[in-house]
């Protein structure tokens, strides 16, 4: 029997750590739909440097996460010896993996709002520390139960914070970074003439579009494998994963007018929002969630282009943020059972979550991005950004000419 016992344990946990490692390489591929969204949206000569910043980004958060972030969020670290840290079939190493791939997604979000005219080195200092110190900080927050802010919500509200995939604690956090830093850019040259919007149209739908479609696809595992073992699986948040893309494609579609930016960054716009409650809502909940979403999207993204001049150059900001934001906020009106969800959720803990949540990227964006800027510099010159990043930073252009 001891030798039964042993076998199932030994099962269970090497079922797991394949589990969360299949979500981690899931999340990973993700980082390709950021690059070639980025990449068909920027104008030509600004191609080569989103492929390369979200590349660089990835690997520089790796190394700030594994040394720093994840003991800032976790208290872990990986300096023991391999013969400890391969204990339980290595799973808290793959679990590391997983979240890192969380991490990494905060400058991913970012490079999207800051391109075309961003210097290269500065940016990617300041993910660099964002990933080992700003991000953590809230994620072990409402992850880890860091500070008793958690336990603080729900002795006073009834229930913590919810946020099971992420809506609040990466996306908008980095929604809410990006905005901070767009704004420190300022405007990109030739973008508004006589107070008028100029149009920069996308480079390569097709890349927008490919874009899109890996991180869709890519979503289910950022969402069902936060689970983060097999025994916490469930069909529940796949159908209302599925059912917030829907919503979002369609009040994209609807309210876009069938412009293809707006119909593929749908989706996403309801994927954002439906990572928080993912676990708890009923799937015509999700529906909603998504479909408002998609609309908020579609909406925001028009007016801080055309009236408040706020040059977010992929919309990352109110796809992420402010969507990022709904989804936390959404949690506790249809995660209640009261809207066909499991319940266990307050609205009141969910509004001032967001709230934090917004406040720790703000506030770090600023002294961040604002530390840098005064240091290094966080714009390319006029030369430069007219000539363009890729030739500016990479001195190589995406295509050559025979």
């Amino acid at each position: 029997m001891e030798n039964v016992n042993s076998a199932v344990e030994t099962l269970v946990q090497s079922s797991n750590t394949l589990f969360i490692l299949m979500g981690a390489i899931m999340v990973f591929a993700m980082h390709a739909g950021f690059a070639f969204l980025e990449v068909g949206t920027v104008r030509h000569k600004n191609q080569v440097n989103a492929l390369v910043k979200i590349l660089t980004d990835f690997a520089f958060s790796a190394m700030a996460y594994f040394f720093i972030g994840y003991w800032v969020a976790y208290g872990v670290t990986f300096f023991s010896p391999a013969s400890e840290l391969a204990t339980n079939n290595g799973y808290e190493l793959v679990k590391f993996f997983f979240l890192m791939t969380f991490a990494a997604a905060i400058p991913a979000i970012v490079s999207g709002g800051i391109a075309e005219r961003a210097k290269f080195w500065p940016f990617l200092l300041a993910s660099s520390l964002i990933v080992a110190f700003v991000y953590p900080f809230f994620e072990g927050v409402i992850w880890h139960g860091n500070f008793g802010f958690q336990d603080w919500l729900e002795a006073r509200f009834g229930a913590a914070f919810h946020d099971f995939a992420g809506s609040v604690v990466v996306h908008g956090m980095g929604g809410w970074l990006a905005l901070v830093a767009v704004v420190m850019l300022g405007i990109r040259n030739g973008r508004y003439k006589g107070g008028r919007l100029v149009a920069f149209p996308p480079s390569n739908i097709p890349f927008l579009a490919l874009g899109s479609w890996i991180l869709c696809i890519g979503w289910f595992g950022f969402n069902v494998m936060s689970a983060q073992t097999m025994d916490g699986i469930s069909g529940l948040v796949a159908v209302n994963t599925l059912m917030a893309m829907v919503g979002g494609i369609i009040t994209a579609l609807i309210f876009g007018r069938n412009d293809p930016g707006f119909i593929h960054n749908g989706p996403l716009a309801g994927l954002v929002a439906v990572c928080a409650g993912s676990d708890v809502m009923h799937p015509m909940g999700s529906l909603v969630v998504g479909a408002i979403a998609g609309a908020i999207f579609v909406g925001l993204f028009t007016i801080q282009q055309n009236k408040w001049k706020i040059d977010d150059v992929l919309g990352v900001w109110p796809l992420h943020g402010v969507c990022g934001a709904w989804g936390g906020i959404a949690v506790g009106v249809f995660g209640s059972e009261s809207l066909g969800g499991l319940g266990g959720v307050s609205l009141t803990s969910q509004v001032i979550g967001t709230g934090a949540g917004i406040l720790v990227a703000v506030v770090g964006g600023v002294v961040v991005y604002g530390v840098i800027k005064l240091l290094l510099g966080l714009r390319l010159t006029q030369e430069e950004e007219y000539n363009g990043a890729d030739l500016s930073i990479h001195k190589i252009e995406s295509t050559s000419e025979a």
